[in-house]
């Protein structure tokens, strides 16, 4: 994929725009948990429509620190394990409770008519979004690769490397997490000041 084909990747200000603008849509709940899905798990529009709420949950059925994506709901052989950000969560715990029931198998992503619904329907309501924030060169694929840029930014302050963002990202080879990740300008430019 071209730079120029890439999906953008959101500042932490379309990041909040979008949050703020999901409380004021029909299923806000619904809604702020499949855009936490993409840009604090990097999760792809398939998982997101394909992941069950066994996948989030313990063996009590507690809502769990991670999310385990089986093949069945990734791409290819790409399922694995994503620690849950907390504020995603937090989300998750909240859709949950103004849900009549829930079993492991349900897919978390309901729509109105059907107990699922189509990656390509998440794809339809991601171009709604951005669209009505009007941000241009954003879809459905911005919150993965704003998670993988953010993560491969942060690592190293974790004591982590480029090889557990691959890891989170689910990606078989390094080169492919690596054309996920948004260069910086501004830190190129201050750390040929350290050299």
């Amino acid at each position: 994929m071209s730079l120029g084909k890439q999906a953008k990747v959101l500042t932490k200000q379309q990041q909040n725009a979008v949050l703020s603008y999901l409380e004021t849509t029909r299923y806000s709940k619904r809604n702020k948990v499949i855009f936490l899905f993409s840009v604090r798990a990097g999760l792809r529009a398939k998982e997101i429509a394909a992941i069950t709420w066994g996948m989030v949950t313990d063996a009590e059925g507690n809502v769990s620190d991670s999310i385990n994506i089986q093949n069945v709901a990734s791409k290819g052989r790409s399922g694995g394990v994503v620690w849950m950000n907390k504020e995603l969560k937090q989300a998750v715990l909240e859709y949950r409770s103004i849900l009549k029931s829930v079993n492991a198998t349900d897919k978390i992503i309901r729509t109105e008519r059907n107990s699922n619904t189509t990656a390509q329907v998440v794809v339809n309501m991601f171009d709604g979004w951005y669209k009505k924030l009007g941000f241009d060169g954003c879809s459905s694929h911005s919150g993965r690769r704003t998670f993988i840029t953010n993560a491969a930014r942060k690592i190293s302050t974790v004591g982590g490397s480029i090889r557990d963002v691959q890891m989170l990202a689910r990606h078989s080879s390094l080169q492919m997490t690596q054309r996920y990740i948004e260069a910086d300008v501004e830190a190129q430019k201050k750390v040929v000041q350290l050299v």
